[in-house]
This record gives C-alpha cells, structure tokens and sequence, in this order.
C-alpha cells in the first residue's frame, strides 16, 4: 500500500526523523559497525604495560627492601646528630671532622654502655656458677620445710648429667653450625658499616645533598621540601635530646637510690635502668626495672622490695612532671599516638620501626600543624576540656 510522505512505518524508532537515512553511511560498508575501534587496542597495550611495570616495581621494591631500610636508618642518624653538626658549623667547623667527632662522642657512649653491662653480665654468671652448690641446698631446704617433702641434694645431683649431657649436645651441634654463625655475624657487621657510612655522607655533604634534591623541584615545592626536612631534623634531635636528658636524669636517682640501699653494680644498673627506659618504648620501662629488683633481690627480699616501690614511684613522678616539661618543646606527642606509631612501626619495620616511630610520627604531626586548616570548635558538653589539674582531682572534690 502507498504511503504519503509525512507518513511513518510501524516499525521505524520514534526518534528517527521520517526523511533519516536508515542505511550505512556513504562509502562504509555494513560490516564497519562491527568492527573494533582502532584505540581499544592501544588501550589494552597500555595497561598490560601499566601492569608489567607495577609488578616489576614491587619486585624490585622487594629486592631492595634491605637497602631501603638501610638508608631510612642511616637518614634518622643524620637527623640525629645534624643540629650539632650543624652548630659545630657555625663555629667555623668543617663538615666532615664535625660529624667524625660526633660519631666518636655517639661510639664512646654506646661502647660505655655494652662495656657495663656486658661487665655486669660476666660477673653475674661467674658468682653465679661460683654460689650455684650453696643456693641449691638453700631451695631445697626451703622446699622441705615449706612443703613437707624429702628432697636430697645428692639426688639432684646425680640426675645433673643427665642434663648438662643434653645441654652439651645442643652446644656441640651449634658448633658445628659455625659457618652459619660467621654469615650471620659478617651480615650484621657490614649492615651496620653501611649504615655508618651512609650516615656519614648524609651528615657531612647535607646542604650538597639538599641542593641536588632542590635543584629537580620548581621553587614554590623546593621552599615545602626544606620546610618539611628542617622539621624532621627539628624533632629527631629533640627527641633524641629529650630522651637522652631523661636518661641521665633517670640514672642519676637510681643510683643514689641502690647506692644508699647498698645494691651491688649501682652505676652499671643506674646506666642501665637510665638507656633502657628511655630508648626502648612501651616495654622499655619493665625491662629496666627488672634488672634491679633482681639483684637487689641478691642482697634481701625488703631491698627489692623497696626498689621495685621506687621505681613505680619515679616512673608517675617522670610521666607527671619530668616529661612533659622536657618533651613540652622537642617532640609532644600524645600517649595514645606514641604507642600507636610503635605498634604500627613494629609492624612495619621490626624493631628498627619501633625506635623510629616516634620522631617520624612528630614530624608528620609538626607538618601537618604548619600547613593543615584549623576551624574554630563550636562550643558543646562533649567538646568541654578540663580545667586545669581537674582530671586528676576532680573525684576527690566531688567526695
């Protein structure tokens, strides 16, 4: 049947105008359409390129995890010990014998301390070895009486060859392991010279360094990167400073404390309690503490008592007091958000992550002060801060 020219078929799109051509274009053949656009391939090119690089980069990120972790230690050092390098400098000092002297200063210290307690530690096992018979016949008199039983020294004794057999066997076959142990030993040895000299350069060629990074930026990012590297020197060496302070602090009233009670080895376990404490994060505390208790527990159990009181007693005295007016202008840093950076550090890099945790966390916290936005807080009971020195008493007012 005809149709007019303004008339539709049935089957035609209701967008389609009548007058459309409903065929292909002039000069494309119907198969066209179905092709594939030329870009899609390219497109594919491109992320299986994306892909194959990412993976290389973590593989190579993997392989160089060691080297990587090397150098954020020996930049930690260099931040460490820059503020007095720095004011060796102004005093006319060259780079170099600036932070030679500074390593000589940091490798009298440290070998004081493993000197010390590596004293202590071989004078222990010997009056140890030497006092083992006596204090055998003491523990099982002691279990005797407390216990009722019958216990005899002669039988222990004789069951004692028994274990030393075992525990030579053990020995022997750690021995044989000696290649092993010298891999090891050679491994950590030449970590910690790559470290020494990595610190080394990053201290003494600084501003060089400094300048070769500035030169790769535009100005406006050059002023952000020094302004961020001026804070992490800022903060490692006042944590290092404040921690250090603490430190002596800390082991000058143990000592006169295990002095006056007449504790053996005081100034080894005064140096002791002091590093440990304040070095070693979180459990550092415990792991000073319980040296003395134990040796004072050597002399009579009323001595370890009251050196396990003192210690819990200078412990609220240093958070209270003693921290927070050192820490007030080098590293302040919340409680809460110091042991989460050390669980967060731990986890990332082990134990180097705990120690580095800290001064990385004020750091971030100092840059993000400087450049972050802060509103005004409207005013409501959940944001009302205490008064001063209320959080602590506030309960005995209310009584």
């Amino acid at each position: 049947m005809s149709q007019t020219p303004g008339d539709r078929p049935a089957y035609a799109p209701a967008d389609v105008p009548p007058d459309a051509p409903t065929g292909p274009p002039a000069g494309q053949d119907a198969g066209d359409a179905h092709r594939m656009p030329p870009w899609l391939p390219k497109a594919f090119a491109l992320a299986g390129a994306v892909v194959l690089a990412f993976m290389a980069a973590m593989w190579l990120l993997q392989r160089l995890r060691d080297l990587l972790l090397l150098l954020l230690i020996s930049l930690f050092l260099a931040f460490a010990i820059e503020p007095a390098v720095n004011r060796l400098a102004r005093h006319g000092w060259r780079r170099g014998p600036a932070t030679a002297v500074m390593f000589l200063v940091a490798g009298v210290l440290v070998g004081g301390f493993l000197g010390g307690i590596g004293s202590l530690l071989a004078t222990q096992a010997a009056n140890l070895i030497e006092g083992f018979p006596g204090s055998v016949r003491q523990v099982i008199g002691w279990v005797n009486d407390t216990f009722g039983t019958s216990l005899s020294q002669d039988t222990l004794f004789q069951r004692l060859p028994t274990v030393t057999g075992a525990l030579s066997r053990h020995l022997s076959s750690l021995a044989t392991n000696v290649w092993g142990i010298g891999a090891t030993a050679f491994g950590v040895v030449f970590k910690a010279l790559g470290v020494l000299l990595f610190t080394f350069y990053l201290s003494a060629e600084g501003p060089r360094f400094r300048r070769t990074v500035c030169s790769l930026l535009p100005p406006r990012h050059q002023r952000h990167t020094l302004r961020a590297w001026e804070i992490a020197v800022d903060k490692t060496g006042g944590y290092i400073y404040s921690r250090g302070l603490l430190a002596l602090i800390s082991g000058v009233a143990h000592y006169a404390f295990m002095a006056a009670l007449g504790i053996p080895y005081a100034a080894v376990l005064a140096l002791w309690v002091g590093v440990v404490s304040q070095f070693i994060p979180a459990v550092g505390t415990y792991l000073a503490g319980a040296a003395p208790v134990v040796i004072a527990l050597t002399v009579a159990p009323s001595a370890a008592l009251w050196m396990l009181l003192f210690i819990l007693g200078y412990q609220q005295l240093e958070n209270y007091l003693l921290q927070p007016r050192i820490t007030a202008r080098t590293v302040d840093v919340h409680p809460a958000v110091a042991f989460g950076l050390i669980l967060a550090g731990a986890a990332v890099a082990g134990p180097v992550g705990v120690l580095l945790a800290v001064p990385f966390g004020a750091s971030v916290q100092a840059f993000a002060s400087a450049y972050v936005r802060r509103y005004h807080v409207e005013e409501h009971p959940l944001t009302e801060p205490d008064p001063p020195g209320g959080h602590r008493w506030r309960w005995l007012r209310r009584k």
